[in-house]
């Protein structure tokens, strides 16, 4: 894959719009990079946030604007191997530790049929948050109550939470570390927003951490 050289302004020249939640994704930046630096990033949604929680993982976990080659000395660990480890070695990329908790169908639909559906996603966060850990908690409204319920589990275990919403934030903003409200309120807009807000941030996670 060919790099693309990340500008951290480009997207407030096409979108802006999105300069009202520069302040705030910066500030979801620091928390992000802290999180993958020592820990893991955990995301959460409904319908298509939670496509957009599969998505935001994906580009996390592998090169998105850059190769993210590793060093020798990583390449060194495939030598064992022969030929297979050369293929391992020049084609694995670095990712952040990243988990969509959308994707733990079978811990899901067992607790929503054992237990209570709201905390399905709460139940997920309690089991795997550690201290220091990020979620992205994304939801239209900021009211999605399952989201908001997982919010809190990492928040009572010590991590962070970064809520991506509509404009009104909801009762998500209001436990978050960092709000990001994107200036509408329809469902499909604010999806529609919500696109270029968690690339940027995908990118300059990239950026800070394999720049």
């Amino acid at each position: 894959m060919a790099e693309t050289r990340f500008d951290r302004d480009e997207l407030f020249v096409r979108f802006d719009a999105l300069a009202v939640c520069r302040a705030d994704m910066e500030k979801a930046l620091g928390i992000l990079c802290e999180a993958a630096r020592s820990q893991k990033i955990m995301v959460c949604g409904n319908g298509g946030s939670a496509a957009d929680s599969l998505h935001i993982v994906g580009e996390l976990s592998k090169g998105f604007l850059k190769k993210r080659e590793l060093s020798p000395d990583e390449k060194a660990l495939f030598n064992k191997f022969g030929e297979d480890g050369k293929r391992l070695a020049d084609g694995l990329q670095n990712g952040v530790d990243a988990v969509s908790l959308v994707s733990e169908t079978a811990l899901l639909s067992a607790f929503a049929n054992d237990a209570d559906p709201a905390l399905c996603y709460a139940q997920a966060a309690w089991s795997k948050t550690k201290k220091g850990d990020a979620l992205i908690a994304i939801s239209t409204s900021g009211n999605s109550g399952n989201v908001f319920y997982a919010a809190a589990a990492v928040k009572a275990r010590g991590g962070y939470v970064v809520s991506l919403t509509g404009a009104g934030g909801g009762k998500l903003a209001m436990i978050a570390d960092a709000a990001i409200r994107v200036p509408a309120k329809e469902t499909y807009l604010v999806q529609e927003y919500h696109l270029p807000v968690y690339h940027w941030l995908c990118a300059a996670v990239e950026d800070e951490l394999f720049g």
